[in-house]
């Protein structure tokens, strides 16, 4: 018996060794053509009802040039690095070129785009890949938003030209490993001293941290216990991020936990406009507004990506398009773009009228990325197995938006914020009765 064990590992020995073992991988979308990849984007087949209209000529441009850069630069490589839960940090200059960091900022090298037009952008970018336009909602609707309402002069001067440009990356520090929803009650300290400020405390779930250049930070200050906001550099002494692993969504994003160990940051890097938890609440509600397209976007490409499959794949000897339950199914996904689309639009039309309100922006993120988990589940049905590989978007897809969901507040947070303005009543903390119970 040992005998005949080891003539069996030496014959296992000599087949590692072979040829047999160092074949190149076999390419299953060359082997099995059954429709074209992701990699290839599908033509838009999603605009059933022309919002191109309600577009302006800037905002129209802005549109193709985005979409142009997105099928031709991104889509050929966003498996792959999804795959590998890498950031493509290669393309961040042709992110860049686009000229959408900075969004509807106006001076300081910022594109002073209307706020329609920085939506249509992030839709773009998100109907090809979730993953780049959460990249740039952290770092231009979260970060440089923050500074551009709650910076010095001086600050603004100083961050947003490089920011414009991306030749510096940042990141928004709030959420904290014990308070997500209830980010209110963070727990990171800044303590005043000659000439600054002394950060201690941990962040969770920051996107972009890795690998920021420039990180915006949110604490306790220690004195009034009210929440102030800092600018802290990338190699301060005594910061630390790293990467969190694992997760099933946004795998190309960089999330990070964040160790802030006697930070010191200088009085200059003070966030002078950020002295509550309600100036953080500003940012939130217009960058809601930016994080209610993505799942618009996602939803619009996985509709395309569905809407060319069906014709292209063939079953029972007919297109998948011939048949009545996949043409049900493409329709509702049809509807559900159209109205989130619709939904969309409308936030940015109350905002440019100074009417939107933090109920407004929250409804529209709850529900729409509700509908865009609806959309992708459909899509997932109609692509059958191939509906779980990335190489065909859509199980991409279906993962990304489920960060989405619960990121910049969770469905269900955000229909409290919604609730709270049209009931009147907070039910954020109600009151617990807790009574002993008798054995």
């Amino acid at each position: 018996m040992a005998l005949l064990k080891s003539k069996s590992r030496d014959n296992e020995e000599k087949l590692a060794k072979s040829s047999y073992f160092h074949l190149p991988a076999l390419d299953v979308r060359l082997a099995f053509p059954q429709a074209t990849p992701a990699s290839i984007f599908p033509p838009c087949a999603s605009d059933y009802y022309q919002f191109d209209d309600l577009l302006n000529p800037a905002e129209k441009s802005l549109k193709l040039k985005v979409r142009e850069c997105m099928e031709k630069d991104i889509a050929p490589i966003m498996a792959e690095f999804w795959e590998r839960a890498e950031f493509p940090f290669h393309i961040i200059p042709k992110l860049g070129a686009l000229r959408v960091a900075g969004g509807t900022i106006k001076g300081y090298g910022c594109p002073g785009l209307s706020i329609t037009g920085s939506a249509i952008a992030t839709a773009e970018i998100a109907r090809v890949d979730a993953s780049c336009s959460t990249f740039i909602l952290v770092h231009s609707s979260l970060a440089m938003l923050t500074i551009a309402l709650c910076g010095s002069e001086d600050q603004k001067q100083k961050y947003l030209p490089s920011l414009a440009e991306l030749k510096t990356v940042a990141c928004w520090a709030l959420t904290e490993p014990d308070y997500g929803s209830d980010a209110s009650a963070l727990k990171t300290t800044a303590t005043k001293v000659t000439g600054g400020w002394i950060l201690e405390g941990q962040k969770r779930w920051i996107g972009n941290s890795t690998f920021a250049d420039v990180l915006l930070i949110f604490a306790r200050n220690a004195k009034t216990n009210q929440i102030n906001g800092y600018i802290v550099k990338k190699d301060a002494p005594g910061l630390t991020a790293t990467k969190i692993e694992n997760k099933i969504g946004l795998r190309m994003v960089q999330n990070g936990d964040i160790v802030l160990k006697e930070v010191f940051v200088p009085d200059e890097d003070r966030l002078p406009g950020v002295n509550s938890f309600q100036d953080t609440s500003k940012v939130l509600a217009v960058s809601r507004v930016m994080v209610a397209w993505q799942p618009i976007g996602i939803s619009m490409g996985v509709y395309d990506m569905c809407h060319r499959y069906l014709h292209e794949r063939k079953q029972f000897g007919a297109p998948l398009a011939a048949f009545q339950i996949n043409q049900q199914k493409l329709t509702e996904m049809l509807g559900n773009v159209q109205a989130m689309y619709l939904m969309g639009w409308r936030l940015c039309k109350l905002y440019e009228e100074g009417k939107m309100t933090a109920g407004h922006a929250s409804l529209g993120k709850a529900w729409i990325s509700s509908k865009a988990r609806e959309t992708a589940a459909l899509g997932r049905e109609l692509l059958g197995g191939n509906g779980i590989l990335a190489d065909f978007l859509i199980g991409k897809a279906f993962c990304d938006l489920e960060p989405i969901y619960t990121y910049e507040g969770t469905y269900d947070i955000n229909t409290l914020v919604t609730a709270r303005e049209i009931t009147g009543i907070a039910s954020f903390k109600p009151a617990v009765s807790v009574k002993r119970s008798r054995l």
